[in-house]
């Protein structure tokens, strides 16, 4: 300090000894799911770190790219990214390949929207095993006396369903078609589970906001994606029968019920899905977001646990807004217990 006290007063220029005023930001890439969440937590983020005065550097900002879950593991497999975020878990073997870490950040629900004519959210209501023949193709219009069964009472058109999926390497139909092999073992045994699969029929949409448009401007329509963005874009969500029954409207007591079943103390790395999870309020349709983070711990690496343990502190608020289920505190202390045994200097 005396040094650079003498370095001043002679007139001696020491700005490399001083964090610069715009940092180059960390970067992340992949689910289009978790988005809306992870944007908001980078603005708070961004805050943080301009004003809190003993985090350095400063003015570090946050450059993510929706670009689909398997966009976001390529990225982060290839170190073009500093974290992905896929609403796929990896397995074990898989991070150990790529040297990465896996943690859950988030957790939402996805649900069946569709585009018909007097038709609003909550009135349409689908058995998974009918999700399956629509997706399979073998229930091809609206007045199919299967879709009649469970919904008597609406008026439904006599007209082709116009099947809509995403046609990119996609979290959300990870756990869309993950939900559906549990419903159908035709559909598990000829299409199977996949961020990207061979779809029998339909027309494909790039990322959530691909989907939306599409189901909007696509008559007797029908897609999936992320709850609070199908709520935000004015789209109709139906209603999907869970394992115990019920009809469950998708919100947020109902994606919590479902989370709250997840045994995560058991799950290595975090690897668990938590698609048609019992209890009679359980939504059955429920992904968790995952961040991929290299190994071993550098300075990049560090902010991108900030961004996370900022955001577990202080962004649950936020992620109930948006529509998300934020981490439980139980699961946040089993999240940064992994952070240390994972990420030690030089591992």
């Amino acid at each position: 300090m005396k040094l650079l006290v003498k370095l001043a007063a002679a007139g001696v220029l020491f700005a490399c000894f001083v964090a610069p005023a715009h940092a180059e930001p960390i970067t992340g890439a992949g689910s289009s799911f978790a988005f809306p969440i992870i944007g908001k937590w980078a603005q708070t983020y961004r805050i943080a770190k301009s004003d809190g005065a003993e985090m350095t550097p400063l003015d570090i900002g946050v450059d993510y790219e929706p670009i689909g879950s398997l966009g976001g593991e390529v990225r982060v497999t290839q170190r073009a990214a500093d974290f992905g975020a896929s609403d796929r878990p990896l397995s074990s073997e898989e991070l150990q390949r790529s040297a990465l870490i896996q943690f859950p950040i988030v957790m939402g629900g996805i649900v069946p929207v569709v585009n018909l004519d007097g038709i609003g959210p909550g009135q349409v209501r689908f058995t998974g095993p009918l999700l399956a023949e629509i997706y399979l193709g073998r229930i091809k219009r609206w007045s199919d006396p299967a879709i009649k069964a469970v919904n008597p009472e609406l008026k439904l058109p006599d007209a082709p369903i116009n099947v809509i999926y995403r046609a990119d390497g996609s979290g959300t139909s990870f756990n869309w078609t993950d939900y559906l092999a549990k419903a159908s073992p035709e559909w598990r045994d000829k299409v199977g589970v996949n961020t990207q699969v061979p779809w029998p029929v339909g027309i494909g949409a790039q990322r959530s906001q691909g989907m939306a448009d599409a189901v909007k401007l696509t008559k007797n329509a029908i897609g999936y994606a992320e709850f609070g963005q199908v709520v935000r874009a004015g789209l109709a969500y139906a209603l999907v029968q869970n394992k115990a029954g019920a009809f469950v409207t998708p919100d947020q007591a109902s994606f919590t019920a479902a989370a709250a079943s997840a045994e995560w103390a058991k799950a290595k790395d975090f690897s668990l899905m938590l698609t048609d999870a019992p209890g009679a309020g359980a939504y059955p349709i429920v992904a968790t977001t995952f961040a991929l983070v290299p190994k071993p711990r550098t300075r990049r690496t560090q902010e991108v646990l900030d961004l996370f343990r900022l955001s577990f502190a202080s962004g649950a608020a936020d992620a109930t807004a948006l529509g998300y289920v934020p981490l439980p505190p139980a699961l946040v202390r089993q999240v940064e217990d992994y952070w240390a045994a994972s990420m030690k200097a030089g591992s």
